[in-house]
């Protein structure tokens, strides 16, 4: 599913709402997911899971084509850990 098709079935599902509407809304959730863990902090969502950042070290890599070494820099990663009732479900099991 993409973001458009996520909008379009909340304003299918919200027929109160304008489609700008639920598209502002959805855009605010994301934007505010996104700045917390650009500020370094952990997102969770009950029942679906936690968003953070990670550090990844700087370290010693190789260029794949010549296999010369090159330095990596440090970077930050997102991380999702998907929470226990989503888990649960895409394995079968209606918790």
């Amino acid at each position: 599913m993409i973001r458009s098709e996520l909008i379009q079935k909340l304003a299918d599902e919200n027929p109160h709402l304008y489609q700008r509407d639920v598209e502002k809304i959805v855009n605010t959730i994301f934007e505010e997911i996104t700045n917390a863990m650009a500020n370094g902090d952990r997102v969770e969502l009950r029942g679906f899971g936690a968003f953070s950042v990670k550090r990844r070290e700087a370290r010693q890599g190789r260029n794949p084509r010549t296999g010369e070494a090159v330095q990596v820099e440090e970077k930050h990663v997102p991380f999702f850990k998907a929470g226990k009732l989503l888990r649960d479900r895409l394995n079968g099991k209606e918790g």
